[in-house]
């Protein structure tokens, strides 16, 4: 199993751990202490040596921070946490805010006393957010203190050691790209921008642009390091030599210049001197601002220019998408057929997710397409578990299924071709007239992404209403955006494409991003449909003036129709729910036995 169900979270060590933190803190004189859910690298994804805040708190999720003060303690967390983080803390010891209304900055500015001193680890914030920090404390002639040591490092006597799985070559024919040609690209973009030097931290950026993937993180295939590029010159690339050997060394060494990790600061620093430097404000740490600040260099603002490009699929990353998602399918196809023939009484929400990810590893045993992981923690819901919105499954946790209930079930696979993410949500019996709209509603809002067309420029933001105007118009919404970008066998949360409220990046031709709407009612049942979706070129519309986008859906899997109230939906929304599952079936059938396949034409019938 790629996926563990214990519980990693243990908040009945909160209090001992925040009294050692505490100590610390006087030590150095502070008056606090910042404890974010990161790394060096800022990922979703973090290695075990850098679960820090979990080891504190016992929160798990992977969006989050705890601010430490002499004699109170506050965890920030999103809205898809809330109801996470008040199961897997103390209450007695943690305050829970919101990490989107009052970020730590806002409640110190409004909280703290003047002249307070609050540490920070600098590799673990980024510049953007220490600027914000800083200006906020200012209000209060406070500080924001850098520390040569991360105080929970200095307390946690059995963390891990970092990180050293081997890498591997990413192949030419699933990269769609040669690796020099990339690093080309990336080298035009710093002269166009006058800018000597940079530093990539995103390992994601790292993978694609050197062709490289690796397993030094959870559901994700990333090695963890850090590159310098030059507008002229070979890159320098920062990664633990015990992950490069053999194919992997010889490829990286035509490519740039190896160094370990510990080199970074060396070396970047000899190249600050006179030197403008740029470094993404939203992902370099703070760290590396000082260090070209402290060796006479000059910081500028410069998105990480692999970003976009990373984004932007190719055709042989696209093709690799839709394989994935054809082998994919068939795997859901046997999974729903195999829980529509179990009673629900006989099941739990573990015994769904070890199912599904055994029949996707039976999938890519069959195409010779091995699955390499799952692409994050499955999330099987059942009844009003299903309201939390990422909600994970463990031994604790874990529910017995029912009759009359909803499951949903959001999963994802990695294949060395494609990455995938799916969401389906699925009566258990005979469901309500209350279900049944609300899951039409929601269902409407997917259909509202997939049938649109739009003109170049379009941002995720100008369309994430589409979505959600079905709900509105009854009242009602969901607290997570539409969807967001996916990588080609790499993160299923890339950036820098949404659909969301704060989607701002215009969507270009090869992105993919995930069409997600969803629906909860806390404590009773959650409703989200997702499929993913891929831009495509601009294209004439018949009689119109401008070439415009659309959206290729790439996940083939059927809608419960059971949930589907037809009274609500348009004759178009009809049209294009029944031409989609005929596709699902055109397409599935094939790759699935007779008695699958039979299941599947019923779950296909035409509304």
């Amino acid at each position: 199993m790629f996926q563990s169900f214990d519980s990693a979270a243990d908040p009945s060590q909160a209090v001992p751990r925040v009294r050692r933190l505490r100590d610390e803190m006087a030590g150095m004189e502070l008056d606090g202490f910042l404890v974010p859910r990161a790394d060096e690298h800022q990922g979703e994804y973090v290695p075990a040596s850098a679960e820090r805040l979990s080891w504190l708190t016992g929160f798990t999720g992977s969006a989050g921070v705890a601010l430490i003060l002499r004699s109170r303690a506050i965890l920030f967390v999103d809205g898809r946490y809330t109801l996470q983080a008040r199961g897997q803390t103390d209450p007695d010891l943690f305050e829970i805010e919101s990490l989107v209304e009052n970020p730590p900055h806002r409640w110190m500015a409004d909280n703290l006393s003047k002249g307070a001193r609050i540490g920070f680890d600098p590799w673990l914030h980024t510049i953007g957010e220490v600027r914000t920090l800083r200006k906020a404390l200012q209000k209060l002639q406070a500080e924001a203190v850098p520390l040569d040591v991360n105080l929970i490092d200095a307390i946690w006597e059995d963390q891990p050691p970092p990180p050293a799985e081997p890498a591997r070559v990413h192949p030419l024919d699933l990269a769609g790209e040669a690796a020099a040609d990339k690093l080309s690209r990336l080298a035009e973009k710093l002269a166009e921008e006058d800018v000597q030097h940079t530093v990539l931290t995103d390992p994601a950026s790292l993978a694609w642009a050197f062709n490289i993937r690796g397993s030094d993180v959870p559901h994700t295939p990333l090695a963890l390091g850090f590159a310098i590029l030059s507008a002229s010159g070979k890159p320098h690339l920062f990664v633990n030599p015990k992950k490069i050997a053999g194919e992997v060394e010889a490829h990286l060494r035509e490519l740039a210049e190896l160094h370990a990790p510990e080199e970074l600061e060396p070396v970047l620093a000899s190249l600050s001197k006179g030197a403008t430097i740029g470094l993404d404000d939203a992902l370099a740490a703070e760290r590396l601002r000082l260090l070209v600040d402290e060796n006479g260099g000059t910081t500028v603002n410069f998105t990480d220019p692999a970003s976009l490009p990373r984004a932007m699929k190719n055709e042989a990353e696209l093709q690799g998408a839709r394989a994935a998602h054809l082998r994919d399918g068939a795997a859901l196809a046997r999974f729903l057929a195999w829980l529509d023939s179990q009673k629900p009484e006989m099941l739990d929400e573990i015994t769904v997710a070890t199912q599904l990810e055994e029949f996707r590893r039976r999938a890519g045993e069959e195409t010779q397409r091995p699955l390499r992981d799952i692409s994050f923690d499955t999330i099987s819901g059942a009844g009003p578990n299903g309201a939390i919105i990422h909600y994970r499954v463990t031994h604790k946790t874990n529910r017995r299924l029912a009759a009359g209930e909803l499951l949903l079930v959001d999963s994802g696979a990695q294949f060395e071709d494609g990455t995938t993410d799916v969401t389906r949500t699925v009566a258990l019996g005979e469901s309500n007239e209350e279900m049944r709209s609300r899951f039409t509603l929601v269902l409407k809002g997917m259909i509202a992404i997939s049938r649109l067309r739009f003109p170049p420029g379009t941002r995720g933001m100008d369309i994430d209403a589409l979505a959600r105007v079905a709900l509105w118009e009854s009242g009602l919404d969901y607290g997570h955006g539409t969807g967001h970008g996916v990588g080609a066998y790499l993160s299923v949360h890339e950036g820098p494409q949404r659909i969301a409220k704060s989607g701002k990046e215009k969507l270009r031709t090869g992105m993919i991003l995930s069409n997600e709407p969803g629906y909860y009612r806390q404590g009773h049942y959650g409703i989200r449909i997702e499929n993913l979706i891929a831009v495509s070129a601009p294209a004439p519309v018949s009689g119109g003036e401008i070439d415009m986008h659309a959206f290729e859906t790439l996940t083939l899997a059927p809608i419960d129709r059971r949930l589907v109230d037809t009274a609500l939906l348009s004759s178009e929304e009809r049209d294009w729910l029944n031409a989609y599952h005929q596709r699902v079936f055109d397409e599935i059938s094939p790759q699935v036995d007779s008695e699958v396949a039979a299941w599947l034409e019923k779950a296909t019938t035409p509304l």
